[in-house]
């Protein structure tokens, strides 16, 4: 039996999700995939908008006719808003979240989706759902919305509110990591007029919001038609697009920080001075351990979630599996053995070889043989262990 807990890749878009640098992560994607993904696309974000489903639809298109080869079966997620015929809270309307081989999420704003989501059955649908080895794609609001604090960009830019963050949904939160997430990086929609860059905030009042931040909160920029492509399973954050990620973290310095010549202009060197923060920059093809993010520690089981919904997870997800498998038959490891699997899942990803082999003996003792494999690791009834007793 595989690791129950194997949470899938997360692709995070700075924009251009439905151009030609898109197309290129997409494929990415897919290639990963089973034949005929079923892709979930979540129409949330845009829910307040009378075409909220049109805007969703175009990157439903977008898939069909520019990823046609991988035969995509597309899927609405329609979870506009509570109490509506289209709720985040209604278990058929998320259902389409949890057979999904990738899940998608974009363009809107970032406080609705917040407002949304927040502790709905879509939301904890696509948690589970990723914990089970889903790709979660977020592209613009989306992206916005799942930091531990989202920009409230609608609130600043457009009614003028003053300035401020907001809670977001926390995404990575779950994995032990308090990230913030800014698409638009390096936007100059403004012109020489309007400095527009980092999501239409500018460098001015960025650094200022950069000032309310409590310390500890890593800042990660996309730049416009860049994505960033994070392996929770290998560690690796890779860069993909025409621009570049902007990396700013508290408290852990590197060799290969910014000299301070780079940071000049840019607006970062005074705050990044201020907060005892180290800025990296990396561009296309670049790749980057996690841990530079943050310490990644995938929860255990359905930690978090609500029973009923993280069971129901696991029996769509088992019955997907060929042959299927029943998690209620007696030959099936025991809460313990799962529990000890992904504790040495955890320890092999922070190279903590000690503590891993020790791990396997304990599995080993409780009648389980655990064997390493390129799909990850497996588990096997200890035949020895059987026969004797």
């Amino acid at each position: 039996m595989t690791l129950i807990n194997k949470p899938g890749p997360i692709v995070l878009f700075g924009s251009g999700e439905t151009s030609a640098s898109g197309r290129k992560v997409f494929e990415r994607v897919m290639q990963a995939l089973p034949p005929s993904p079923k892709i979930a696309l979540l129409e949330t974000p845009a829910g307040f908008e009378l075409n909220s489903g049109q805007v969703i639809g175009r990157v439903g298109e977008f898939l069909k006719i520019r990823l046609q080869n991988y035969n995509p079966q597309i899927q609405i997620v329609a979870a506009r808003k509570r109490g509506t015929n289209f709720s985040p809270d209604d278990p058929q309307i998320a259902a389409p979240i949890l057979d999904a081989d990738m899940v998608f999420m974009g363009p809107g704003s970032p406080t609705y989706a917040v407002r949304q989501l927040d502790d709905s059955v879509t939301w904890y649908y696509l948690l589970a759902r990723h914990r089970l080895g889903a790709t979660i794609a977020l592209a613009s609001a989306a992206t916005v919305a799942i930091s531990a604090m989202s920009l409230p960009v609608y609130e600043i830019y457009k009614v003028g509110e003053e300035l401020h963050w907001k809670s977001g949904l926390d995404f990575f939160g779950r994995y032990g990591m308090t990230l913030i997430f800014i698409p638009h990086w390096n936007n100059n929609d403004g012109g020489e007029e309007l400095d527009t860059c980092r999501c239409f905030m500018g460098r001015e009042r960025f650094i200022e919001l950069m000032k309310m931040l409590p310390s500890g909160v890593t800042i990660v920029g996309l730049d416009e038609k860049t994505a960033l492509f994070i392996d929770p399973q290998t560690g690796i954050c890779e860069v993909m697009g025409i621009g570049c990620v902007t990396l700013i973290h508290t408290g852990i310095a590197h060799d290969d920080a910014f000299l301070e010549s780079q940071l000049h202009q840019s607006g970062l060197l005074e705050v990044t001075q201020l907060r005892h923060s180290h800025v990296h920059q990396f561009s296309n093809g670049q790749s980057f351990s996690l841990s530079r993010v943050g310490p990644f520690r995938p929860p255990s089981g359905g930690e978090g979630l609500p029973p009923e919904i993280w069971q129901k997870a696991l029996e769509i997800h088992h019955s997907m599996q060929t042959p299927p498998i029943d998690i209620r038959k007696n030959d099936s490891p025991p809460e313990e053995v799962l529990e000890l699997l992904n504790q040495r899942q955890i320890a092999r990803m922070e190279k903590d070889w000690h503590k891993a082999d020790n791990l396997r003996k304990l599995i080993l003792s409780l009648g389980w043989l655990v064997s390493d494999t390129p799909e990850g690791p497996k588990l096997e009834r200890n035949s020895q262990q059987v026969q004797r007793s």
